[in-house]
């Protein structure tokens, strides 16, 4: 498995942007081939992360390119800066059976 974080600063309104994330791009990423598992988090002061999972590298490499091109069009009025983005090989994972989507 393959992991891809993008980490965004300057978010001017986290409550659109994560209603935009959570109508339009969950839907999209999470019909990908090798799609694992998505996560959209607010982390306070005008910084968001997404981190996808993916089964390999070239999959989760489609989603970045889904990613950077999605949020150009859909979201650059609330995220109006570049994301640093962080990858690499998934190394340890657990999943909990209870977990809810």
């Amino acid at each position: 498995m393959y992991i891809v974080m993008r980490k965004y600063e300057g978010v001017t309104n986290p409550e659109e942007a994560s209603k935009r994330i959570q109508n339009g791009f969950v839907p999209l990423i999470s019909g990908m081939p090798g799609f694992v598992d998505y996560v959209w988090a607010d982390l306070g002061g005008g910084q968001m992360l997404s981190v996808a999972i993916f089964d390999d590298q070239e999959h989760a490499k489609e989603s970045n390119r889904l990613a950077e091109g999605w949020v150009e069009l859909n979201l650059r009025s609330v995220l109006p800066n570049a994301c640093q983005i962080e990858k690499g090989p998934v190394k340890a994972r657990k999943s909990s059976p209870k977990a809810k989507a």
